[in-house]
């Protein structure tokens, strides 16, 4: 027994004199290590009789606890002064004259749309908007959209409720049918906004941004829409001629339907847009779908028209050399720093998109 109140009377003359955490740590390792003065006693037990280490043990397990209890509470005195002395370093005098200025920068995304935006509005096209927050209906089945289609499933799209009846938009396609509803032919607007689906990796995200196009009229043809996105494309990646084609695919809400490709190429390790040989997919696109004019009370015979979709990101990366998607949702000052924009440098066709 002796022994333990010698444990007990080292450890508080010791104790006293700690000054930081790193004493604390090896006093604790000292007296509780695999070898620390505690940690010895208990393995002195086995030599003594029953009655003897019921004693033993009960006193130490209170000398143990008695021991553990102060260290913790010193650890977390020393790690409170830790924060109040940061808190006292890093205050920060809000009336103090600013030292410093760093000009914020616009995001390559935000950037990009207003040039879209410029681009369509030199044609007649106006901006139209709606909810990230959308009906089933809308979102799929009145853009003609089969209940077996795989779009549908939940592994691809965020339902908000149990029934299925709610979702976060997983294209901007929606916003066509609001339009419609809402007004009447002719129509002819770009509408970019956020999107989501379930996939996440380099060219990826769960959140993208996507533009929309639909222009709705008498007489309109995939002339037309071969004219629209050819001046899109020219102006966009500034560039005076471009190469085109149209591939055959299929979406529900538009019959024909096409992928858009481009020609490209590599010229010291970058890619050229419009000359070469080589071909990059940049939209989808077609002619409205009969079925999804019925469904916005738009008569079919009497008006036709095409609608386009684009990755907003896609085109970013594109148009400004970004090799990673996930870089424009991390934050990081840096990288905008590098990649952003001046906020007074307002794209406009007469001088000029981009730096």
């Amino acid at each position: 027994m002796s022994d333990l109140k010698n444990i007990l009377n080292s450890f508080e003359n010791k104790f006293s004199t700690v000054k930081n955490k790193d004493d604390l740590q090896n006093l604790k390792s000292e007296f509780f290590g695999k070898n620390g003065s505690i940690s010895l006693q208990f393995k002195t037990m086995g030599s003594l009789n029953p009655e003897e280490r019921k004693n033993f043990a009960k006193e130490l397990n209170t000398i143990k606890d008695q021991l553990t209890s102060k260290i913790e509470k010193k650890f977390k005195d020393f790690e409170n002064l830790e924060i109040n002395q940061k808190l006292k370093d890093e205050k920060i005098d809000i009336t103090l004259p600013i030292r410093s200025i760093q000009n914020g920068k616009i995001h390559p995304v935000s950037q990009v749309i207003d040039e879209i935006s410029s681009i369509f509005s030199e044609v007649g096209f106006s901006v139209a908007e709606g909810p990230d927050v959308e009906s089933e209906h809308n979102n799929f089945t009145a853009l003609n959209t089969p209940e077996d289609h795989p779009a549908r499933d939940m592994h691809d799209t965020f339902y908000l409720d149990q029934d299925k009846k709610t979702l976060l938009r997983t294209h901007t396609s929606p916003v066509q049918i609001r339009t419609m509803l809402n007004g009447k032919p002719p129509f002819k607007i770009i509408v970019p906004g956020r999107t989501y689906r379930c996939d996440s990796d380099q060219t990826h995200a769960p959140m993208f941004h996507q533009l929309e196009g639909l222009h709705i009229d008498k007489n309109i043809t995939m002339g037309h829409l071969k004219g629209c996105l050819n001046y899109f494309i020219r102006e966009f990646f500034e560039v005076k001629k471009i190469k085109m084609r149209f591939r055959p695919s299929h979406f529900p809400f538009t019959e024909p339907s096409a992928e858009v490709d481009i020609g490209y190429k590599i010229e010291n390790g970058k890619i050229v847009i419009g000359e070469g040989d080589k071909w990059l997919e940049i939209l989808g696109c077609g002619m409205v779908h009969p079925n999804v004019l019925k469904n916005t009370k738009v008569d079919p015979n009497k008006f036709q028209g095409f609608a386009f979709g684009m990755g907003i990101d896609r085109l970013a990366m594109l148009k400004y050399g970004i090799n990673d998607l996930r870089a424009f949702f991390e934050t990081d000052y840096r990288w905008l720093s590098h990649f952003g924009f001046d906020p007074l440098d307002v794209p406009t066709n007469y001088r000029g998109l981009s730096r």
